[in-house]
């Protein structure tokens, strides 16, 4: 096809030392951090509705579980959307389409502006809530550009970095919205959308200005239904169900499950909610550099373990109505899945990168294994993006029936560790457990 925009680059070698240490780093590294800034945008216009609803008091005529579903709206759209989005790097350029994803965010944030006022009804918020769920596509084709710019030795270090500060966009609006809260009070919700406004604007350029497209991913169409026939691409989409879908699922649902379960007043709330997905974000990058260095499957497995402590607390916090209690576990909760996040997607380059070593071990192209080997966990990085996302929208159902039904989150715990617990006994079999269902020689290369 027809190449779109300037900035093309056709050569491009990240596993050459020489490539990469004459120039290739440095590029790498432009592409990054202008990659995370629109990415964290991404995140933030993704998860606005889990601080647009601490302003919906009476007069908005909303219900718990009315805005337990309306949280789950733009959870869902985009998990969906992260698919398509995977694959647009490829198909526009990773420039180009950074340049165009950005500017879409304009048009949730705006129409957000309009219709944010008591009257509204649920479905027209809900309308408005799935637009925004665009913004969660970004991660997909963030990661999946990303991956392409970096070697294999620093995937882990650079795809936590990347998905870290992209999930900082979580903390970030609800700082914003603690702000607006605390000066201007919880009936002027327009002022945290009105902030975001320019930023989005100011990613745009700076991706048109800044980044580049890499020639080699073009053309690639394939890749998915590749991923989809390979075993361990739907191993790896479960367990992020357990990480990620934990940490995109507990953002949208920490405040209002404050304000529902202890009677938090949205200021209470709002003081509080940034903190998980805060320490969430920052610890990612550490999950991946601990996978770098011990295995990957070691660290998911731990995370999962932890995951499941961190629950069974707070059922004990949520009996004894005991607030400090069920808040420092809630936010032991971001913690050890920020950990996994960095884990999982770790494990992903990872053992392509052992299929593609196989490969040339018994005779293939070396150039052509590793550029298969890039295209493949690029693929399964949007295919696991968008299953894991989706664990957000079964923690928000979850809560949703549980407090329709027993007026507390303790049922949809209980669910949550019974899941956390199929998690690690997944994790131990397929990869951990010996004789492993990977290739020995595969296990060993990936550093699972």
């Amino acid at each position: 096809m027809k190449r779109l925009g300037g900035r093309w680059i056709d050569q491009w070698e990240p596993e050459d030392q020489e490539f990469w240490d004459n120039g290739g780093k440095r590029i790498a590294a432009r592409n990054l951090w202008f990659s995370i800034f629109a990415e964290h945008l991404g995140f933030s216009i993704w998860t606005l509705w889990s601080v647009m609803v601490l302003f919906m008091g009476p007069q908005y005529g909303l219900s718990a579980a009315d805005k337990f579903l309306l949280v789950s709206t733009p959870t869902v759209v985009g998990a969906l959307i992260r698919i398509p989005y995977t694959f647009a790097p490829a198909k526009f350029g990773g420039r180009n389409w950074t340049v165009l994803s950005a500017g879409l965010l304009l048009i949730p944030t705006v129409l957000a502006a309009v219709v944010m006022q008591p009257g509204t009804s649920l479905g027209t918020f809900m309308l408005v809530a799935a637009l925004g769920g665009v913004g969660g596509g970004n991660f997909a084709s963030s990661m999946a550009n990303i991956n392409a710019f970096y070697p294999e030795r620093s995937k882990g270090w650079a795809l936590g970095l990347n998905a870290g500060g992209g999930n900082l966009g979580v903390a970030a609006i609800q700082l914003i919205g603690l702000l607006v809260i605390s000066t201007a009070g919880a009936a002027a919700p327009r002022i945290v959308l009105y902030v975001y406004v320019p930023l989005l604007i100011l990613a745009a350029i700076g991706a048109l200005l800044f980044m580049d497209n890499l020639g080699t991913m073009s053309g690639d169409t394939k890749a998915l239904r590749e991923v989809v026939k390979d075993p361990q691409s739907w191993v790896m989409s479960f367990l992020y169900i357990g990480t990620f879908g934990s940490f995109i699922g507990y953002s949208f649902a920490f405040g209002l499950v404050l304000q529902n379960q202890f009677g938090r007043t949205p200021l209470q709330a709002a003081s509080l909610t940034f903190l998980g997905p805060l320490v969430g974000s920052l610890i990612r990058p550490v999950g991946g550099w601990l996978s770098d260095r011990i295995g990957g499957a070691k660290v998911t497995l731990w995370t999962f373990l932890a995951l499941g402590i961190g629950t069974a607390v707070t059922i004990v916090a949520s009996n004894l109505n005991s607030l400090p209690l069920f808040v420092t576990a809630f936010i032991s909760l971001f913690v050890f899945s920020g950990l996994g996040n960095g884990s999982t997607y770790k494990m992903i380059p990872a053992i392509f990168r052992a299929k593609a070593q196989s490969e040339i071990e018994a005779g293939a192209g070396k150039a052509a294994a590793l550029l298969r080997a890039r295209r493949l966990s690029g693929a399964l990085i949007g295919l696991a993006g968008a299953i894991g996302a989706l664990g957000g929208l079964f923690i928000n159902l979850a809560f949703r029936e549980s407090f329709m039904t027993a007026k507390t989150g303790v049922p949809a715990f209980v669910a949550f560790l019974v899941f956390y617990g199929v998690c690690f006994v997944v994790t131990w079999a397929v990869y951990l457990r010996k004789p492993s269902s990977v290739k020995s020689s595969e296990h060993a290369l990936a550093g699972l």
